[in-house]
């Protein structure tokens, strides 16, 4: 793209909407068929302006107008026809990459469409597994930063552990022309991009969506059990997502359900163009906090999501209010 163009794709006004990010309980009901059935899927790809974070806008590209795009949740086996709708009002030409599909581009060759335009394919869900589904266009850098990207989960046939809640998260990086915070309209920087320089790296679009500093906790109880999905849209930093105060008690790096999960892991790598389904059990009553452990993008670039979980105190698991022991400290270091 020549500066001619990126500056006319910046300049141009779009629909302004209250927010692009998506809720993470917003998630299709888990797999309960048995026998492969046909799924009818649209997406309508949507360019919107919405705020980073409180008095700082940027024009954003989305699947269905939320980042990430909406979950699409089929069985291993289903059948999917699938549709991409590119509304008229869009500047852009939209596509759509799904890791989950055999065929050219992931389909994005057949989705490819001007605005105005819808493309549609059918697909057989082969192999089981989280996987990412992101735009494709010559640019794709430029439109999977700016929000299009999501996950299509392939339950294996036999479907997944019953769980009491599920969460959807994706993160991405957001390169713009002012400094983090400066109010005003942010437009996009193409060097920043090429430098993987961010100024925003983001769960779910926005600046700590959903967390206590703008949207608000997620909710859990003591004693459940919860199920994460998280992808990394990228387009160019990984994710090092860590549950503080928990640990993934089974965790599928990649989206891999064909292998056995890892357990017990503290913080997992999720590349760009890939995904994480991990579990956390939830013993004790706190506020977990879901970060890219790369923490200055927490402090200083927006990255956090958080779950409060409520309940009864479990002081065999966790005693916040012990008054000290006679042990001495449990910690390393020589000091007199």
């Amino acid at each position: 793209m020549t500066k001619t163009a990126q500056s006319t794709a910046q300049s141009t006004s779009k629909p302004t909407v209250d927010k692009v990010a998506a809720d993470p309980t917003d998630i299709p009901d888990p797999v309960d068929w048995s026998e492969p059935k046909h799924h009818d899927v649209t997406l309508e790809t949507k360019e919107v302006t919405a705020e980073i974070e409180p008095g700082v806008t940027f024009n954003y590209m989305t699947f269905d107008g939320q980042i990430p795009g909406p979950m699409i949740r089929v069985r291993q086996g289903d059948t999917v026809s699938f549709t991409l709708k590119n509304l008229p009002e869009n500047d852009m030409p939209h596509n759509v990459d799904m890791h989950a599909i055999y065929g050219t581009g992931g389909g994005s060759v057949a989705t490819t469409a001007a605005p105005g335009e819808e493309n549609s394919e059918q697909f057989k869900a082969m192999y089981p597994g989280a996987y990412i589904y992101h735009c494709a266009v010559p640019n794709l850098d430029y439109h999977i930063s700016a929000g299009m990207f999501g996950i299509i989960l392939v339950e294996p046939k036999e479907g997944l552990p019953e769980v009491d809640r599920e969460f959807y998260f994706g993160q991405h990086e957001l390169y713009t022309d002012k400094e983090a915070g400066t109010k005003g309209h942010h437009g996009f920087d193409f060097e920043a991009m090429a430098r993987e320089d961010p100024t925003y790296v983001l769960l779910n679009g926005e600046k700590y969506a959903y967390a206590a500093a703008n949207r608000g906790p997620l909710q859990a109880n003591v004693g459940e059990t919860a199920r994460v999905f998280m992808v990394t849209g990228g387009p160019n930093l990984q994710s090092n997502f860590h549950p503080i105060g928990n640990v993934w008690s089974d965790c599928f790096p990649n989206g891999s359900l064909s292998m056995e999960p890892h357990t017990h892991i503290q913080t997992q790598v999720v590349p760009p163009g890939s995904t994480m389904v991990g579990t956390m059990e939830m013993p004790v009553p706190e506020r977990i906090k879901l970060v890219d452990h790369a923490l200055s993008r927490v402090a200083r670039k927006g990255n956090l999501a958080e779950i409060d979980v409520t309940g009864k105190k479990n002081t065999d698991v966790f005693d916040p209010e012990v008054d000290g022991s006679d042990e001495g400290p449990i910690y390393g270091g020589g000091g007199e």
